[in-house]
């Protein structure tokens, strides 16, 4: 499997990102029934949030995008920034 982490940062439009909040768990709540979320949540000093998730293999950081892409912070522009990064775990309860 390859892991990868992605950073949202939230947008300054604090009433769009709460009134997405649902549809966006129920995007993460979709990616982690088909295996693909390890984890997922906000940071606690705010303003940011981490996903990490599993893929096979052979895919590619374009893979990755297309998937995300698809969640509604994305869809609905909730997202001042979004950062995808291949992580290799190194020690780990993932494999």
């Amino acid at each position: 499997m390859k892991y990868f982490a992605i950073t949202y940062t939230y947008g300054e439009d604090a009433a769009l990102v709460d009134a997405t909040r649902p549809e966006h768990r129920e995007f993460v709540a979709n990616q982690l029934s088909l295996g693909r979320v390890v984890g997922s949540g906000p940071f606690v000093d705010g303003g940011q949030a981490l996903i990490i998730i599993q893929l096979p293999d052979t895919a590619t950081e374009a893979d990755v995008t297309e998937i995300m892409d698809q969640d509604p912070y994305t869809v609905k522009g909730a997202l001042a920034k979004r950062e995808i990064r291949e992580w290799k775990p190194v020690s780990n309860i993932f494999s």
